[in-house]
């Protein structure tokens, strides 16, 4: 399984970003992307722009993982998803409301 890791860039050179962390990374499907901006890097380059509050979702998601894998206790992790019940993502509710699937 690959995960998407937000990266932070420090430096853009043509289609090349080096973030934070000293990662380089292609920025071929996000020729916007500059100095500052948080990225979605997987498998080396960058996917998507992420706003700073999904970028801090993700890296706190990630962070819970590795905490959960260490044996210690999620209280507070995955804040986005306490208190509410799980739906699913617009195609498959249509699937669903359509009997294309069951639930």
């Amino acid at each position: 399984m690959c995960i998407g890791i937000p990266l932070r860039l420090i430096g853009v050179d043509g289609v090349l970003g080096r973030a934070e962390d000293g990662t380089v990374i292609d920025l071929s499907l996000v020729p916007e992307a500059g100095p500052g901006d948080w990225v979605l890097g997987f498998l080396g380059a960058a996917r998507r722009l992420l706003p700073p509050e999904e970028a801090a979702q993700i890296l706190d998601a990630l962070s819970a993982m590795a905490a959960a894998l260490d044996g210690e206790r999620l209280e507070g992790a995955f804040a986005d998803l306490t208190g509410r019940e799980p739906t699913l993502p617009p195609h498959l509710e249509a699937a669903l409301a359509a009997g294309l699937t069951e639930a």
